[in-house]
């Protein structure tokens, strides 16, 4: 089947099961999903949620058990294995958290082995795909004589040297230092301002926050699929913090003062817009003239009051930041970019501790129940990754 009626991607109904009777697994779980010519997406949740299952069935390495995917018009499940194997090398550039570089090829040789894949070689496109990424000075090295980041690179001007429609990066910056993400995200950035379709799995809240949308999956499902700027999101996280306050005063939790957004004084204007539009997505509903959580919303909201909290604790009590603007400031910032394993593990750097240095108390997590105390290297690994945003 081709088609050119509908959108460039488009799964109804996809289920990815394996094995039977008890041993089944549903990996993906009845996901439908439209996405539109150079859409910018990023597939997140936790680990065993289905993430990769889902990339893989988008990037055509794996087909579905159930339901249909079309990419481009072309029902995929109506494809040959040569012909699905032609249908991906021209359709999609893969960009993986290991690189996947060949050892013993140069930089430049290891762009033109996608080219022999696909075609022939052609070393003048492949050393303009290495320029496109600023690697065209490490062309003849080979990757042991590159950074973890400019490995990176060299694995996202293979992905491009065919001229792909579709760029599906897993992890793309999950083996990089501070440094070589922004590099990364601003050369993904720059693709997709250039029109290039992208669907990238993350683990990392900043990243998946550079995306035009989030899916959420969780068991296989999409749990939250969310079609908002980071500037947006940042606005509803914020709006969230703001009712989280006035619940824990109206509740006798925390003691009457004057409520403070750091980032944000919004008006009268944007506060009901902001709600009007968090009303619809689901997060908040109004009752008699006030604003209150919806469960969605109230999840939401904890999530971003414990790690705002939590980073106030480390500054203040281990990095010995008592400046209390530089600690608002920082701890906002952190609000909005923390993953929940990060959190997670500073939590358990911090001892689980109960209250902010306000005395306000901190929610919850799942580490929480468990207690878990981190070990010497752990902790220094939490440090420097902090100390590195």
């Amino acid at each position: 089947m081709n088609n050119s009626v509908g959108s460039f991607i488009e799964l109804v109904d996809v289920s990815k099961v394996y094995g039977s009777g008890a041993t089944t697994v549903r990996a993906v779980d009845g996901i439908s999903l439209q996405a539109e010519r150079g859409e910018w997406i990023a597939i997140m949740g936790p680990s065993g949620s289905g993430k990769t299952t889902l990339l893989n069935l988008i990037g055509c390495l794996d087909q579905p058990s159930h339901g249909a995917l079309l990419i481009d018009g072309t029902d995929i499940a109506r494809l040959s294995r040569s012909e699905l194997a032609r249908f991906r090398s021209e359709t999609v550039g893969f960009v993986f958290q290991q690189f996947h570089l060949v050892p013993h090829l140069t930089a430049v040789e290891n762009v033109m082995l996608a080219q022999y894949f696909h075609s022939m070689t052609d070393e003048k496109e492949a050393l303009e795909a290495l320029k496109q990424v600023g690697m065209e000075g490490r062309a003849r090295h080979l990757p042991r004589q590159l950074s973890g980041g400019e490995q990176q690179r060299v694995a996202i001007a293979r992905a491009l040297v065919n001229d792909p429609k579709i760029i599906l990066a897993d992890e793309p910056t999950g083996n990089l230092d501070a440094e070589n993400q922004k590099i990364v995200f601003r050369i993904l950035s720059d693709l997709h301002a250039a029109g290039r379709t992208i669907v990238m799995v993350t683990h990392d809240e900043a990243a998946g926050k550079l995306a035009e949308r989030r899916l959420n999956l969780e068991h296989g499902r999409i749990k939250e699929n969310l079609l908002f700027s980071a500037e947006e999101n940042q606005d509803f996280d914020e709006v969230l913090e703001h009712l989280w306050a006035h619940h824990e005063i109206e509740t006798g939790i925390r003691p009457h003062e004057e409520i403070h957004i750091e980032s944000h004084e919004f008006t009268a204007v944007q506060w009901k817009r902001l709600i009007a539009t968090m009303t619809q997505i689901g997060l908040v509903k109004v009752e008699n003239g006030r604003e209150r959580f919806t469960p969605k919303g109230e999840s939401r909201a904890r999530d971003v009051i414990r790690r705002h909290r939590l980073a106030e604790r480390l500054f203040m009590d281990v990095l010995n930041i008592h400046d209390e603007h530089e600690v608002e400031t920082s701890a906002c910032k952190f609000e909005h970019i923390l993953s929940p394993e990060v959190t997670d593990r500073m939590c358990s750097l911090l001892g689980h501790p109960d209250a902010c240095p306000h005395g306000s108390p901190i929610p919850k997590g799942p580490c929480c129940d468990e207690k878990r105390v981190l070990g010497s290297e752990e902790v220094a690994g939490v440090l420097s990754g902090i100390r590195s945003i």
